[in-house]
């Protein structure tokens, strides 16, 4: 009897271990996702890091990037590209769908099923978009941006251990 309890415990906490992410793009039905990945940007020097998740949607796929901002003002606007790591460069255009909450700037960009098998075959590199703000003296940092699909900082020549999300592979099995 004592040995049954830790190992229902065990299989109880894996099963919600393993749920599946979400992303609700304005209300509508949850698409499933990815996890959350944290990419570094290095340019960005208000927090220097930068949110993407990945959703598969009926017509193709959805982006959505998330990041923190010194005002409310602040909003990630226009083109974004989604550089691959096999030199291929998806191209998505700003279809002014955005959220802004807690000191964060949301925006959704989407996929045609044609980017979409792009997606599923090769890791994402780094994403390039623009953060406009409004025009006061002491705003928040604006420009062009890269976030790179790194998992830390720094890193020693020693470590051999993989840097960078495997974006594909989470992806394919969407």
């Amino acid at each position: 009897m004592n040995f049954k309890l830790p190992v229902l415990l065990l299989l109880f906490v894996s099963t919600f271990a393993a749920a599946q992410q979400s992303i609700s793009v304005k209300g509508s039905a949850p698409f499933p996702a990815t996890q959350e990945y944290t990419f570094i940007c290095e340019k960005y020097a208000y927090t220097g890091q930068v949110n993407i998740q990945i959703a598969k949607t009926d017509k193709g796929g959805v982006l959505k990037i998330t990041v923190a901002t010194a005002n409310d003002k602040a909003r990630i606007a226009g083109g974004l590209y989604v550089d691959l790591a096999n030199a291929d460069v998806i191209a998505c255009t700003d279809k002014n769908v955005k959220e802004s909450t807690d000191g964060k700037t949301t925006s959704y960009y989407y996929f045609t099923p044609a980017e979409w098998l792009k997606l599923k075959k090769n890791d994402i590199y780094a994403v390039r978009f623009i953060i406009a703000g409004g025009p006061t003296t002491f705003g928040n940092q604006t420009g062009y941006f890269t976030a790179y699909n790194k998992m830390n900082y720094f890193s020693t020549a020693f470590d051999k251990s993989k840097k960078t999300f495997d974006t594909a592979k989470e992806i394919s099995v969407l």
